[in-house]
């Protein structure tokens, strides 16, 4: 479980295919990660299978690669982290699973004097998930619902957020890791399963 609260960015060190996965290697200048730990990389739940001096490893399926932008990356570039949420902890965003429910593209841009937002698509399948004022997480980061029209919605970015993450720094067409909130989408998907009994 997480909060969507980048905790920081990192640059991808490596991208090695093994037998079944690829392995992604990030920067350990944490030094108290322990080995089977879930850390957050681009807002997906990834398992520490190896520790070296300096770096984190994990092992990323096919599965994960397909359904997430982590297939995408290479070596140097930046993602997002965030290790996971300690009982005790403040919650300074929304409860983020780390489970990827597909992809929001990156439609617009816009950078403003006045507002920086960005405009996403998202499946049809997904778009009942999304709630104005809710809820939603683009590659780790939790955000607000600005505004939503059909399979579109916006997400407008404070300063702060512009400067702790590289949200701004993908292109348009970018397929951001989208999670929405787990409690509308546990109800949204109550009630149209549930709908006509």
């Amino acid at each position: 479980m997480f909060t969507g609260i980048v905790e920081k960015t990192a640059r991808v060190m490596a991208m090695t295919p093994g037998p079944k996965f690829v392995r992604l290697v990030i920067p350990d200048d944490y030094h108290d990660v322990a080995h089977g730990e879930s850390i957050a990389v681009n807002g997906v739940c990834l398992t520490v299978a190896e520790l070296a001096k300096g770096e984190l490893h994990f092992d990323v399926i096919a599965e994960t690669l397909d359904k997430t932008n982590l297939g995408l990356l290479k070596t140097g570039d930046s993602v997002h982290v965030e290790r996971s949420l300690r009982v005790g902890d403040r919650i300074s965003g929304h409860f983020v699973q780390g489970h990827v429910d597909g992809p929001a593209k990156l439609v617009e841009m816009t950078d403003a004097a006045d507002e920086t937002r960005l405009r996403l698509q998202v499946s049809p399948a997904l778009s009942p998930f999304i709630a104005p004022k809710g809820s939603v997480t683009l590659d780790g980061v939790s955000l607000t619902v600005a505004a939503v029209d059909g399979e579109h919605f916006e997400v407008a970015l404070i300063p702060t957020t512009v400067q702790m993450t590289n949200l701004l720094q993908h292109d348009v067409g970018w397929p951001f890791n989208f999670e929405a909130d787990i409690i509308g989408k546990t109800v949204v998907a109550y009630l149209m399963r549930t709908a006509g009994r």
